[in-house]
């Protein structure tokens, strides 16, 4: 605008439509890095509370063992891999 000393509307649209267009293309990678990165978090959730069921299965049955108690076999359902 400087350079052209005179404020025209076709000067100006130029650059906003670099500035509009960077916009857009940033908040599609944002979102798209978004879903990837929930995707990834509720995984590990699943995956954390797991291991905190199973770790409180193992110990209750040391437990029974310790105590000479017969340990009782409970098969749990086991859900689909993602």
């Amino acid at each position: 605008i400087e350079a052209a000393s005179d404020i025209s509307p076709s000067i100006v649209a130029g650059g906003i439509k670099t500035a509009l267009l960077t916009t857009a293309g940033g908040l599609i990678a944002g979102i798209i890095l978004q879903i990837g990165y929930n995707y990834c978090v509720s995984k590990i959730d699943r995956i954390i509370a797991e291991m905190e069921e199973s770790s409180i299965t193992l110990i209750d049955s040391i437990i029974l063992l310790q105590e000479g108690k017969p340990l009782i076999a409970v098969a749990e359902p086991t859900e689909p891999e993602d």
